[in-house]
């Protein structure tokens, strides 16, 4: 009897070609042909990524980072990785507000430059090869939103970082985002429409047809009436900034947002900005679960809010832990928090972390509702004070990456909420050389460890971090940015998820002995 392995790779990874990030389902072991279906992780072959406008203020500059983590596998063909404008009303308003050129040969050349600034064609950042990082810089304060797409081999795990520092005015502050793959629906605990808060929700289309979303803000006492946030048109390859308090009259410090299309696909980012408080980005929730990991409250944080919402029919009861760098306690005051169905609760935990960075567990009770949620931290005394988000974290399934390290200032936080965990760091090469380090940690379960990252050697420049998951239970993690400046605090703190640089395809073996008797 013989018996013959047909391959369905190429069949089946075209598909990933489309969206870069789909699992494709096997067929039952049962299917009458007498195949059995087994599934293989194969890279993908494309990925897209949308930045969001990074700031309006005349006093902010912004860096951008790209990078790629280098394969297994030497490269079988070209590929790229292109950071390119989107259109925009923001920069359509900067335009229209500027002085009128004169009709000389001098207005009609600054007129040419003003229309190539923003070429759609032209990348503003292109990355041409995996394991090195590549950065760009403006100081533009009508900056664009960046489309971007990567095929081949720079596909599996591309990530872009935008960093803005805004020197002063409301929402001083370090400003950072992870580049966001677009998506149908986002949640975001910890949005505000108090007075002196500003939040603006970046909406950007990657696609050639028109999207449709629709805003939905949910207060403590559940959805808040909002006719403007119903259907809200995003352009081709636009984006479109919308400020929360329009959407209602309602003043209100703790609110989840949820964008949700109704038709296309969207990236979309909160932008906080504070009087006095700072500002900072706030990132979408990882998705609802009974379980949520909020990694990385800085040691020296003088204040922790959580914001979480029961998105279900059902009302929520979580119990809260904090791990720490010794394992995990209850907080004295706030062992549980009740969610009422659709609605959204919050809880000031005050100096939780006391000198100890640690992370927030939160547990739901046997038949209680799953939530999203996020931490709103805040570092730094008087007017010196300065905030930044928390998400709950999707964990490290195989791999994940950060751009925009520094040689000072960054700080990345793991956390194994239920076993034991190994994970090894890579430090890639710098943006300006460099050889990349490797390091290997074990975090023990319960417990959280901030470490200083490694650095590579004889580099300079940014540089990305890669954490692999090597063995044990889950893990989670994020990194904090910390760039003081004039004695305030500035940082910004972003998760690091899995990178989903794998999809699973079905590998199929056929019993073919039928046709040989």
């Amino acid at each position: 009897m013989k018996r013959t392995t047909l391959s369905l790779f190429a069949v089946t990874a075209s598909l990933a070609v489309v969206t870069g990030v789909a699992a494709l389902n096997p067929p039952s072991d049962d299917d009458r042909s007498g195949a059995k279906t087994t599934a293989a992780r194969m890279p993908v072959q494309r990925s897209t990524l949308l930045c969001p406008a990074p700031t309006s203020s005349e006093v902010g500059d912004t860096a951008y980072t790209a990078f790629t983590p280098p394969g297994k596998a030497a490269a079988a063909r070209a590929s790229a990785a292109d950071l390119l404008p989107a259109a925009g009303p923001a920069r359509a308003a900067a335009r229209k507000d500027e002085p009128k050129k004169d009709g000389g040969k001098d207005g009609k050349k600054a007129e040419a430059a003003d229309a190539k600034k923003d070429d759609p064609d032209k990348p503003v950042l292109s990355l041409k090869e995996p394991g090195k990082p590549v950065t760009a810089s403006t100081s533009r304060s009508d900056a664009p939103a960046l489309i971007g797409t990567a095929d081949g081999p720079l596909a599996p795990g591309w990530t872009a970082q935008q960093t803005t520092t805004v020197a002063a005015g409301s929402g001083r502050g370090l400003h950072g985002v992870v580049c966001a793959a677009p998506d149908t629906s986002f949640w975001f605990p910890g949005a505000s429409t108090a007075k002196g808060r500003q939040d603006y929700v970046h909406l950007t289309n990657p696609d050639g047809a028109a999207a449709v979303v629709d805003l939905e803000l949910y207060g403590k006492d559940g959805r808040i009436k909002s006719p403007t946030g119903d259907g809200v048109n995003i352009p081709p390859r636009s984006t479109v900034p919308v400020l929360l308090s329009t959407l209602t009259d309602v003043a209100d410090e703790n609110l989840t947002l949820h964008v949700a299309a109704r038709s296309g696909r969207v990236g979309a980012a909160v932008q906080a900005s504070d009087e006095k408080l700072g500002g900072d980005w706030l990132p979408a929730s990882a998705d609802v679960s009974p379980n949520v990991v909020l990694p990385g409250i800085p040691a020296d944080a003088t204040s922790v809010r959580l914001v979480a919402f029961a998105p279900g029919t059902d009302d929520a009861d979580v119990k809260l832990r904090l791990a720490g760098p010794g394992g995990s306690i209850t907080p004295a005051g706030h062992e549980s928090l009740h969610i009422r169905s659709g609605t959204t609760a919050a809880v000031d935990l005050g100096d939780i972390t006391k000198g100890e960075a640690g992370s927030l567990l939160l547990t739901a009770e046997r038949g209680s509702a799953p939530v999203v949620a996020a931490l709103r931290v805040t570092r730094g005394k008087d007017d010196k004070q300065e905030t930044a988000f928390i998400p709950a974290t999707a964990p490290v399934l195989e791999r994940g990456t950060v751009a925009d390290n520094r040689a000072k200032g960054s700080t990345l936080s793991l956390v194994a909420p239920g076993k034991d965990a190994q994970v090894k760091v890579v430090a890639s090469a710098g943006s300006e050389g460099g050889t990349a380090v490797s390091r290997t940690y074990t975090v023990k379960a319960g417990t959280t460890l901030a470490v200083e990252p490694p650095q590579p050697g004889g580099g300079k420049g940014s540089y990305a971090l890669t954490v692999e998951k090597i063995s044990g239970g889950p893990v989670h993690a994020s990194r904090m940015l910390a760039l003081p400046k004039d004695g305030v605090p500035m940082f910004t703190i972003q998760p690091v998820p899995d990178d989903r640089s794998t999809v699973a395809v079905p590998e199929t073996e056929q019993d073919l002995s039928m046709l040989n008797d």
